[in-house]
Formats: C-alpha cells, sequence, structure tokens
C-alpha cells in the first residue's frame, strides 16, 4: 500500500535576517504499510512523527529538502499526486481538535468531507449522517457545534470525516491525546475497525502502550530517526526478542512493566 523509502527531510532556519541553514529532521526513514494493518509510529515529542505524516501528505511549507522515496499503490507518490489523492485516497485525522470549523455543526463538516471525496451533493449528507451513526454519534452530537462536543466527540467526527473519505490510507495524528479512558478505546476501536476493512492505518502517537493493542507493527523513532520496527507481539514479557536496547528500555519502562528505568545511557544507545 505504502512504501517509504529512505526518506530524509531538512527545513530551513535562519541565523540572521540574511543567512539561513538547513536542520535535519528526518533522517533516512524507511517504513512499509500494507492493507488491513495498523502500523504504530511511536516516539516522544520532536521525534518526527507529525513531519512524517505532513511530508505523507505534501503538507510541508516550501522551502523544503526532501530526498527518498515514496510510493503509493506502486505508483511514485510525488506531489502532484500528494495534492490529486489527498482527502480522497489519503486522508488525515489531525492532533488538533481546532482542524474543525467551530461555526459549522457537525453533519455539515462531515458533508463537506464527503462533497470533497466525489459524493454527489444528494448523497453527501446522507453519507455523513451514516458515517457518524457508525461512530455511535447521535442526532443531538450531528447538530452540535465542535465547542458543545466532548474531546472523544470530536474526535470521532474527524475520524467520520476520514471514514466518507472512502481513503485506503488513514493518519492518525495522536488520535487519544487527552481522552478519558473510554473515549480513547472508542477512538482506537474506530481505527482498528478501519483496518479491517482492508485499509491501512498509520497511527502517530507518544503513548506505546494504548497503540500495542490494535496495532500489527510498531515503529520507534527518536530524534528524526527510525530506531526500529517490530511486530507488536514483540513486546512481551522482557522484550527479549526486541533488536535494540533502546526499545528493549522502552518496553520495561512503561507502567505494566513496573516502570524499569529508561536511562540516560539507554536513550542516548538507539543502535
Amino acid at each position: 500500500m505504502l512504501s517509504i523509502e529512505h526518506l530524509t527531510l531538512q527545513l530551513p532556519y535562519y541565523t540572521s535576517w540574511w543567512r539561513r541553514r538547513w536542520a535535519e529532521v528526518l533522517s533516512d526513514v524507511s517504513i512499509e504499510l500494507h492493507p488491513g494493518e495498523v502500523h504504530a509510529v511511536v516516539g516522544a515529542s520532536g521525534a518526527g512523527k507529525s513531519l512524517l505524516a505532513h511530508a505523507l501528505l505534501g503538507l510541508l511549507p516550501q522551502p523544503k529538502h526532501q530526498t527518498g522515496r515514496l510510493t503509493f499503490q506502486n505508483r511514485a507518490l510525488t506531489a502532484a499526486r500528494q495534492r490529486q489523492l489527498r482527502g480522497r485516497e489519503l486522508a488525515l485525522i489531525p492532533q488538533s481538535l481546532d482542524a474543525l470549523d467551530p461555526l459549522v455543526r457537525s453533519q455539515r463538516q462531515v458533508s463537506w468531507a464527503a462533497s470533497r471525496a466525489g459524493h454527489a451533493r444528494s448523497d453527501a449528507w446522507q453519507a455523513a449522517g451514516q458515517a457518524l451513526t457508525h461512530y455511535q454519534l447521535d442526532e443531538r452530537s450531528r447538530q452540535a457545534f465542535p465547542h458543545e462536543l466532548s474531546g472523544g466527540m470530536a474526535r470521532r467526527v474527524l475520524t467520520a470525516m476520514a471514514h466518507v473519505s472512502h481513503a485506503q490510507l488513514i493518519i492518525a495524528d495522536e488520535p487519544s491525546v487527552g481522552l478519558d479512558p473510554q473515549q480513547r478505546n472508542r477512538v482506537l476501536d474506530a481505527l482498528a475497525a478501519l483496518a479491517l476493512e482492508g485499509k491501512s492505518v498509520l497511527l502517530i502517537t507518544h503513548d506505546l502502550r494504548h497503540a500495542l493493542p490494535i496495532a500489527q507493527q510498531v515503529t520507534l523513532m527518536n530524534q528524526g530517526r527510525c530506531i526500529e520496527t517490530a511486530c507488536a507481539s514483540a513486546f512481551r514479557g522482557d522484550g527479549d526478542t526486541l533488536a535494540t536496547g533502546y526499545a528493549r528500555a522502552l518496553w520495561q519502562a512503561l507502567p505494566d512493566n513496573h516502570f524499569g528505568v529508561l536511562t540516560t545511557t539507554q536513550a542516548q544507545n538507539v543502535a
């Protein structure tokens, strides 16, 4: 479905009004994502996860230096193709709830997404209603403005917008942040259901513990680099089948594993 090969990204910064330098924010990133799979990209803030998502969708501002190869459905994912497929075959569930228009009710916003994806105007409203029902949002929620929704409801509206696009690749950027356990599980279950429909889901999160129940593959990122990609099933016991000390230390540091200590040396030893 999606192949990321040796993606390197540099963005500019200025040391003075006239002197521009380049900072490497993604370095030699390679990931394979398959149909029917949830692939979790896990890392702390600043690891490069959201930059990766925006690079895949062609949403990064110019100027930038980007090298490597992106392939979607066996064809090069060029800038022109990103523009063509965005909101149709490629969908983003953004991290910020500010992505919702504060002056527009839920069903209208989802119907706009349906129209952008190619639904006839007469069908878009009905498709929006069906999608909201699918994500357990009742009539009151459909007619609510964003500020009248809980965080979990708002995220399900964003998920419904991706659902009506019929996208084959869905990128969910920190979809469970700030949610209580019940709402978090609803949102994550919705993503798992999309994968069961044969779609590919790239789950971007800082929370390894909550990604593991729905993910098949996990890529750990640190400082713009892929440290390790492993099957979710490798995160068990003491993590002995994980390839890197960083991955084992991160796994052992989870609450369920008695908060094993992730030392400074282990965090730096990402080889």
